[in-house]
């Protein structure tokens, strides 16, 4: 199985999963936690992640920004709310 990640201002390429794993495994805990909800409830807002994930707000605004610089998360807007980005995994 190979994963589609675009890295940060790279063509997107595929990645094995094991290549998935690795980058997520050098990230700290609360981006895997964040990356665990995103996997089965995504797309969530800031706000949402951190409601699920029980974390502060500034700790799931780190993990996101963690999770972008590697290529595994994506923002967009909110179709519900153009004011609100959300969140969900590059797979």
């Amino acid at each position: 199985m190979s994963t589609i990640v675009k890295e940060p201002g790279k063509v997107g390429r595929p990645l094995t999963t094991q290549e998935y794993r690795d980058r997520l495994r050098e990230l700290p805990p609360s981006a895997k936690l964040v990356a665990k909800i995103l996997e089965t409830d995504a797309p969530l807002s800031q706000g949402q992640l951190a409601e699920e994930s029980l974390l502060p707000d500034r700790t799931v605004r780190y993990a996101l920004n963690r999770l972008e610089e590697t290529g595994l998360v994506e923002a967009r807007y909110s179709l519900q709310d153009a004011r609100k980005q959300v969140y969900e995994l590059r797979l």
